[in-house]
C-alpha cells in the first residue's frame, strides 16, 4: 500500500485550539503550565483529537460540536507520552524530536505535568463541551473508563509487569482503548448508539499497535523523533517480537481490511461523509513515523 493523504485540515484545527489552551491562573504555577504546553505543543499528526472530529464528520455533524471533547483526549494522550517517557518507564531522551519533558524540567514536574493534563482534560470538557449533560457524561465516563484500570492504565500495568496476558488484550488495553474512546465519545456525545462504530474504532486500536511495532524495528531515529528499538532494549512484547516481521505485516494488513470493512458497515446509510475516517485508516497502515 502506498502512502495515503492525511485530513490535515483537522489536525489544523485541533492545533488552533490546542495553543488557545491556558491552564495557569497565576505566576506561582506559570511553570507547571509551561511544562505541559511542552509537550501539548510538541507537534504530531494529533491521530486522535483529528479522528474524533472525522467521527462528527461522518455522523452529520460539524467538527466544532466535538472541540471540546477532542481537546480533552489529546490532553490525555499527552500525559500519557509524558509519564511514558519517565526513567521508571520507558526511559526515553528524545520525543518527536527534542528533549523528553523530564529531560527538561525534571523528574518531579514532569509527572506533575502529566497528572494536571489529565485533570484539566476532564475539567475542559465539562465546562465547554456542548451537549445534553447526560449525553456528555456517558461520553466522559467512557473516557474515563479507555483510560483507568480497564483502559490504558491497565494496560501499561501489563506491560511494565510482563504479564503473561494475550498480546492483542494488553495492547488493546494500552493503546486501542483511547484510540476506540476518540470515535466511540463522540457518538456517545450526540446521544447516539455506538455499537456500529465499535468494531471499527477496535480494530483501528489494534492496527495501530502492530504498525508502532514494525516501525520501532523498521523506522529510524530522524522519522520516528525518538531512539529506535527501544521495544526490544526493554524486553517489550510486541507484534514483532510474537510473531516476527513479516508475519506483523500479515496481521497489519489483515488488521487494515477489517478496519476498512467495519467501517463501511457502520456508515452505511449514515447522513455524513466517512472520507476523512477512510483516509485516518488508510494513514495509520501506511504510516512511517
Amino acid at each position: 500500500m502506498t502512502a495515503s493523504v492525511y485530513p490535515d485540515h483537522l489536525r489544523a484545527r485541533v492545533e488552533d485550539y490546542l495553543c488557545e489552551l491556558r491552564f495557569s491562573d497565576d505566576a506561582e504555577t506559570a511553570g507547571l503550565e509551561e511544562a505541559m504546553r511542552y509537550s501539548l505543543l510538541a507537534g504530531g499528526k494529533r491521530i486522535r483529537p483529528v479522528l474524533a472530529l472525522a467521527t462528527a464528520r461522518a455522523t452529520g455533524r460539524g467538527e466544532d460540536s466535538v472541540l471540546p471533547l477532542a481537546a480533552a483526549i489529546e490532553l490525555i494522550h499527552t500525559y500519557s507520552l509524558i509519564h511514558d517517557d519517565l526513567p521508571a518507564m520507558d526511559d526515553d531522551d528524545l520525543r518527536r524530536g527534542r528533549p523528553t519533558n523530564h529531560r527538561t524540567f525534571g523528574e518531579d514536574v514532569a509527572i506533575l505535568a502529566g497528572d494536571a493534563l489529565y485533570a484539566e482534560a476532564f475539567r475542559h470538557a465539562l465546562h465547554l463541551q456542548p451537549g445534553e449533560p447526560r449525553d456528555v457524561m456517558a461520553a466522559l465516563s467512557e473516557l474515563a473508563a479507555a483510560t483507568g484500570v480497564n483502559g490504558m492504565v491497565g494496560g501499561q500495568y501489563l506491560d511494565v509487569t510482563g504479564a503473561d496476558a494475550d498480546l492483542r488484550r494488553l495492547h488493546g488495553l494500552k493503546t486501542g482503548r483511547l484510540i476506540g474512546a476518540s470515535v466511540e465519545c463522540v457518538l456517545l456525545v450526540h446521544g447516539m448508539p455506538s455499537a456500529a462504530y465499535r468494531t471499527f474504532a477496535d480494530e483501528l486500536g489494534v492496527l495501530f499497535q502492530i504498525v508502532d511495532d514494525i516501525l520501532d524495528v523498521t523506522g529510524t531515529d530522524a522519522a520516528l523523533g525518538k531512539p529506535s528499538g527501544s521495544d526490544e532494549r526493554h524486553g517489550k512484547r510486541t507484534y514483532v517480537s510474537e510473531f516476527g516481521l513479516e508475519r506483523a505485516r500479515t496481521l497489519a494488513r489483515q488488521s487494515h481490511d477489517r478496519a476498512r470493512e467495519a467501517l463501511a458497515r457502520a456508515a452505511g446509510g449514515g447522513e455524513g461523509s466517512t472520507a476523512e475516517l477512510e483516509q485516518i485508516t488508510d494513514f495509520i497502515a501506511t504510516r512511517t513515523s
